[in-house]
């Protein structure tokens, strides 16, 4: 269950940083991450994960609840080079790079029974703290003097 985009536009640096923000997060929950997060790198791995997850539901008949990002790989793609002009009829170089993106989904298989165990066991732990019932927090006194009093200061004459 895997979707993959070749040569986008985009570096694989600003990719991959967005690519971040999702890994190994449920594929609902990482598709209203990216919708929004105002980068152009949201917007194309958002199409990504979206074919993905329609992979996964025609093709496997998984449901979008019980998927996960198992795997994002973002890979260098090739440059178009490109030149300016600047003085003395020289030219710079500019290189437009590009970068592949690969979504691979996973199914989390969770038992029914294991999740009551965890919540009862998780009750049980509250439950054995004791609680301080009736104590109050000590009050504190503040420390800052009022400006309106000043110390005395005495001077001696020689």
């Amino acid at each position: 269950m895997k979707a993959i985009a070749r040569t986008l536009r985009i570096t694989s640096k600003k990719l991959n940083l967005i690519a971040g923000l999702i890994r190994e997060k449920d594929a609902v929950l990482a598709m209203s991450i990216l919708k929004f997060t105002p980068k152009k790198a949201a917007r194309i791995l958002g199409k990504i994960l979206k074919s993905a997850v329609s992979n996964a539901e025609n093709n496997f008949k998984q449901e979008p609840s019980s998927l996960y990002i198992k795997e994002i790989i973002v890979t260098e793609g090739p440059s178009l080079k490109r030149s300016v002009p600047v003085s003395r009829g020289r030219v710079h170089p500019i290189r437009k790079r590009t970068s592949h993106a690969t979504v691979i989904l996973g199914v989390r298989e969770e038992p029914a029974a294991e999740k009551p165990a965890k919540k009862t066991e998780a009750l049980k732990a509250t439950e054995s703290k004791p609680e301080k019932a009736g104590k109050k927090a000590p009050a504190v006194k503040p420390s800052i003097k009022p400006a309106h009093k000043k110390k005395n200061i005495t001077t001696v004459k020689a």
